[in-house]
Order: C-alpha cells, then structure tokens, then sequence
C-alpha cells in the first residue's frame, strides 16, 4: 500500500520571504517546502501584514473567501483571505492571506509598535482573528485537511475554537490539531477582559481553562486543546516539563500533556547553508576538499586585521547579545580568553551594555578579538566558513541553528548542554574518537573555560582535530530529516483515532 497523502493546513504568523522577526519565519518556509516536496499538499495561513508586497507576490483575491464577517466581543470584523504562491525552486505551495487593514495592513511590524517600542495593545484581537479565519476558511473552501499545524501563542486559540464552537461543524471530526511551541517565553498573555473578545464558552473563563495568573493566555490554550504538542528539541521539550523556570509558568500543564509532547529538531537550509555551495564565501569546500576552508580562514583574518596563523584558532560567536544566549560569561570570562592563544570575532546586536563592552574590548584587545556590531548576513556566512572554532554558551536555546551551520561547516562547536545544542552537539570523547565537538553543563564562565582550554590543547592535534571536524560534516541536519519526523508525528496523531 502506498504512504497516505496527507492535506496539512500550516498555520502561523510569519514566513520567509514575505515577513521575519525570527526563526519562525524561516521553519515556516521551509518545512511546507518540504513536505509538499515529497507529495503531501500544503496549504498555509499567515496575516497581510502592510508590509507585504501584494504585486510583487502576485496576491489575489478569492471570491469565496472575500468579505467574511465575525464578532470579536461586541464589534463586527470583516476580513478577506487572498492567495498566492509561495515562491520556491521547485514547489508549489498554496498561501492565504488573511486581510483586514485595521489590524494588518495598515502595519508594518508585525507584533511591536516602533512608535512606542511596545507591543500593540490590541494583539489580543489581531491574534483572535487569526483564529477564527481558520475554520470560516475550511467552512468556505470545502478543503478538509487531516492536521492543522499551530505555531506559538499567536496561534493558540485555533485548537480551543475547534474543540468547542466548531466542534459540531460539518467535517470538522475529520482532522487533529498539532502545536508548535518556537519558544516558551513568549505566550500571549492579556488582560481577562480579553475572555469575552474571544466568543469562547464561559467555562473556559478560569485555571482549568485558558486564564493564568489572572490572565488569558494563548500558549495555554494551545497547550491544553491541541491534540498533540511538539517543541523545536527533544531536550527542550523535557526541560520545559520538568524545569519551573524553563517552564515560564507552564509547566504544570506541560507535565500533564507528557505523553503527548515530542521534541523535533529544526532542519538547516542546505541549499543556503552549505560549504559545497555558498555564494558568500571565498572558497567553497567539502568533506573530501578540506584544506580550502583554510582560504576563507584567510580570508576572515585580513577583513579584521589579524596575522593569519594556522597555528592560532579563530573562535566566532554570531548571535543576539543578550544574557539568554551566554553573553554574561563571554564577558565575565573575557579577559581569561584574551590570554589564551585564540583570535575571537563576535558579530551580533542586542544589549546596549553589551554594544558597550564589546566596543571597548576590540579597542583594547585589537590584534585578537573584532566586532561588527550589527546585523550582516554575508558576514555570518564567512565566519561559519572561516572560524576553526564557533562558541555559543546559551543559557536557553529551544532548537538553535547556528550550532548546526558550523557542523555543516567543519566549524568546531563549543556549546552548553541544553535544549537544541545538547541534542546536535555530541561532546568529543578523545578515547572513542566520537563526538562533532565541546560541550559543558553548569553556567558558569570557570565551566565555558575550561572546556574552551581543552579545545585549545586539542587544536594542537591536527589528526584529531581534523576527525572532530569530519565527524560533524558527516551528519544530517537538513529539512528532509526533520519533515519526515514530522510526517512520523502526523501520523502518530492521525493513528490514535
């Protein structure tokens, strides 16, 4: 019997290339890629937020699909859901999007106001908008999909809306809901007045429904009525149910739902992210054609000014810079660095105690250590390709990415155990000779150093370093791993009927 196709409807609230604020964006993009890539039909909903470009993507409107009218509380709404194609080499995946140009399209950002630098007051009735598009959408198109695929708190209230209101709809037992959980500190919380915006059965007005801490709070209600929840790692996903503070509050209804929480890594694009064909790079390598990664090691060196040595490593750390990801020990262990035989290259934006720091240490330490302080994506490509060594000490990291692109790239990782980092990077065991890189547990800088020495002392090894380096290319971080997990997972949903 041949696999089952499966109808996906892939829900979310931003997507490559239309509109990002983060690594969301680039799942969303590139997971229905694949999917439909290997024979399913995807379909997905995102909002027309002002700043896509209807005549550059070719959106159209859709007759079935114009003029819709719901109640958000007391005031009546009306929305349209265009469509598109989402551009792709060789794909094609249907895309609607959900037009009103109150809460969309006259907004350029997507959940934050630049004004005033805080998130729109009314991202409670924007987000129930997404919503309720879904279902009027299934209602009006006749498409039944066998799973709706919920991202974070924005799309929260999808599974509560279907597990009461539309329960008694016509098809509407056909399909299961899975929830995506990007990132657990985000969740949507407002004020309980939002309860009564929502249109949803009084019932579910208290603790043992949608209400936390005496707030309505989306990720709870995707967490409690999604027949089944996933997060971006497996170690992620068992950190949020047994950690209070990695948790954010929920871990009590995580550890409820623990037969039905699976983790799954996210994928890498290797047709962006890969040394046998980046664009960016001065020299591209491989696996068989190692000794070309030292020319953009060369490279890296004369864009910043430092003496290029193969003797010396270069360590790169390109992130946001702020205390989650590890900046409080970059700091703290600093100076220690500075008098290891290392040169370090930082680029990235966050804090401005951080902007501060840095720029007054590439002054100090000007013959070692560089920053670019900023965002520079062509730049992140030849430190990948350049660095000998890549540090990313998280204090969290749901799934992260960068710690993949340097395996890809023959890039040693120096990472802490936890989340995404502690699933890919396998810490190097000198009898074994297994392992793709270093790896500590505590956060502490005495911790993040003295792994780093023993990277130093193992540099010094040529053959050694050289199997770490393999061992990391050798392995498969990209998105046709991960969507055929996550066709293992749909089917564990669909199964359990």
């Amino acid at each position: 019997m041949p696999p089952r196709r499966y109808k996906i409807l892939f829900v979310t609230s931003e997507v490559v290339p239309f509109v990002k604020t983060g690594g969301l964006a680039d799942v969303s993009s590139a997971l229905p890629q694949y999917l439909s890539d290997m024979g399913h039909e995807v379909r997905i909903v995102i909002p027309k937020y002002g700043a896509v470009d209807q005549r550059k993507f070719k959106i159209h409107e859709v007759v079935r699909l114009k003029d819709i009218q719901i109640k958000i509380g007391d005031k009546e709404v009306v929305f349209s859901l265009k469509s598109c194609f989402l551009p792709g080499p060789k794909v094609r995946v249907q895309i609607y999007f959900l037009e009103n140009h109150e809460y969309f399209g006259s907004r350029n950002n997507l959940y934050v106001d630049s004004k005033t630098g805080k998130d729109y007051p009314d991202n409670d009735e924007r987000f129930i908008l997404l919503a309720r598009s879904v279902p009027e959408l299934i209602t009006r198109l006749g498409w039944i999909p066998d799973i709706i695929h919920c991202n974070d708190w924005q799309c929260g209230l999808i599974p509560a809306y279907l597990k009461t209101i539309y329960k008694n709809s016509e098809n509407f037992d056909k399909f299961k809901t899975l929830f995506t959980i990007h990132n657990i500190q985000y969740q949507g919380e407002f004020p309980n007045t939002t309860f009564k915006k929502t249109g949803l059965p009084e019932e579910l007005n208290s603790e043992r429904g949608i209400e936390m801490n005496g707030k309505i709070n989306f990720m709870k209600s995707g967490l409690k009525f999604a027949d089944v929840i996933n997060t971006v790692s497996e170690t992620y996903a068992n950190e949020i149910r047994t950690d209070e503070k990695l948790g954010s509050g929920l871990r009590n209804v995580l550890a409820k739902r623990k037969h039905d929480l699976f983790g799954i890594v996210n994928g890498i694009d290797s047709n962006v992210w890969n040394p046998e064909k980046d664009k960016h790079i001065i020299k591209k390598y491989s696996l068989k054609d190692l000794e070309q990664k030292a020319e953009n090691k060369i490279e890296l060196a004369n864009k910043f000014g430092f003496k290029y040595d193969p003797q010396i490593p270069i360590v790169g750390v390109i992130s946001r810079l702020y205390n989650s990801k590890g900046m409080d020990l970059i700091t703290d262990a600093f100076k220690e660095m500075m008098g290891m035989k290392l040169q370090l290259i930082l680029l990235g934006t966050g804090d401005k105690k951080y902007h501060n720091f840095f720029e007054k240490m590439s002054e100090k330490y000007k013959h070692k250590f560089a920053s670019y302080l900023g965002f520079n994506d062509e730049l992140a490509h030849l430190i990948e390709a350049g660095a000998d060594i890549y540090l990313m000490p998280s204090l969290v990291e749901p799934c992260g990415l960068n710690q993949m692109y340097s395996l890809a790239y023959g890039t040693v990782p120096i990472v802490r155990e936890t989340g995404g980092l502690a699933d890919t990077v396998i810490r190097y065991d000198e009898k074994t000779e297994e392992g793709n890189g270093f790896v500590f547990k505590k956060y502490e800088s005495d911790a993040m150093l003295k792994e780093i020495k023993r990277a130093l002392k193992l540099f010094e090894d040529k053959k050694k370093w050289t199997k770490i380096m393999r061992n990391g290319m050798k392995m498969d971080f990209s998105w046709n791993a991960s969507a055929k997990r996550y066709l293992d997972l749909y089917k564990t949903i669909l199964d359990n009927d």
